[in-house]
């Protein structure tokens, strides 16, 4: 029987995660049974979501148990099957362990082309961060063309492609993010309008005000905490507020003091929504159907930061809440 190394959580963290939370050991890799295939791990998303699922609290998904493998979106080719519809050499997406070998049932694996995209991309912008950006801003955002969408977390993962998909469905947007690299690279490579540095912004409400002249009409936010705070007083009549993320207290120890958001929703008639990717399961397929053409046509561009080795899988993670991804962090098997 063959071993794969593994990687499982040993420790439910206590604010910012560290990598003495994670135990890197030895498996054993099963015989392989009827309807099942023999996995070899490429590409590892790491995502700020995760971080939930590390605490033992309610949430839309059930925690990670301790002293189990951690799961996350991955790309993996099949080595041996069992199954009659898959066979060895293709490859597949889907929720997998940090294992770099593994036995795996079928259910909600997805075949993926390799010569229709680079595999990584399935796990970024034709995966599941292209579809929470492009069904959280179509869905829950509803745009219309020439109106304001403003974007924090502008520079990451989903926020990089909210802003595309903005700018082709014809809105003014504005990104913001915590470098002027960042910035810089919302406007040359994302084609976003404008964008604002927080980490240099005194006044993040009057620096709102001056990047969108016009006001906000849709508010995607991947961050909470301060930042929407300012954007609340930029929001216009029926706008709305597509929630997406909250990296700025994921890891917050204590329940964060905030202003009440009530008052401005009511006075602006404003709507505000969270959402899952899980809401819109029935849309996925439309979704990346969508995605596909646009970044055929070379209307959709993305960036990624790839870490390569089984080993920096805990690292890349805890790089998300510093900031050192540009777009979609994935580590390369």
């Amino acid at each position: 029987m063959n071993s794969t190394k593994t990687i499982n959580l040993k420790n439910r963290p206590n604010g910012m995660p560290e990598l003495k939370d994670f135990d890197f050991i030895t498996t054993e890799v099963p015989e392989l049974q009827k309807g099942e295939v023999l996995l070899s791990t490429k590409y590892i998303s790491v995502d700020p979501y995760l971080r939930g699922r590390m605490s033992d609290a309610p949430s839309y998904i059930a925690p990670f148990e301790i002293n189990q493998p951690i799961v996350s979106g991955m790309i993996a080719e099949v080595i041996e099957s069992k199954n009659s519809n898959f066979s060895a050499g293709e490859f597949v997406s889907g929720m997998l362990e940090w294992k770099e070998t593994q036995v795996a049932t079928t259910d909600g694996l997805l075949k993926v082309d390799a010569n229709q995209a680079p595999l990584s991309t399935y796990l970024g912008i034709l995966g599941m961060t292209g579809l929470t950006a492009y069904l959280g801003l179509t869905e829950i955002g509803k745009p219309k063309k020439g109106e304001t969408l403003l974007v924090s977390g502008a520079a990451g993962a989903v926020g990089s492609v909210v802003g595309q998909i903005g700018k082709i469905l014809g809105l003014r947007v504005v990104g913001i993010a915590g470098t002027d690299e960042k910035v810089e690279m919302l406007k040359s490579e994302f084609g976003f309008d404008e964008g604002i540095n927080y980490k240099t912004t005194e006044n993040m409400t009057k620096a709102i005000a001056e990047a969108c002249p016009n006001g906000v009409d849709v508010y995607f936010d991947n961050v909470g905490g301060k930042i929407s705070e300012a954007a609340f007083f930029n929001i216009n009549k029926f706008s709305r507020t597509i929630n997406c993320g909250a990296i700025s207290v994921y890891n917050n120890t204590e329940a964060p003091k905030s202003i009440s958001v009530q008052p401005f929703l009511i006075k602006k008639s404003s709507s505000m929504q969270g959402f899952v990717i899980f809401d819109f399961v029935d849309k996925h397929p439309a979704g990346v159907k969508q995605l596909t053409e646009w970044l055929s046509a070379g209307k959709l561009t993305y960036s990624e930061t790839i870490r390569e080795g089984f080993e920096t899988i805990p690292q890349a993670f805890l790089d998300l809440f510093v900031g050192k991804n540009k777009g979609k962090m994935v580590v390369k098997l």
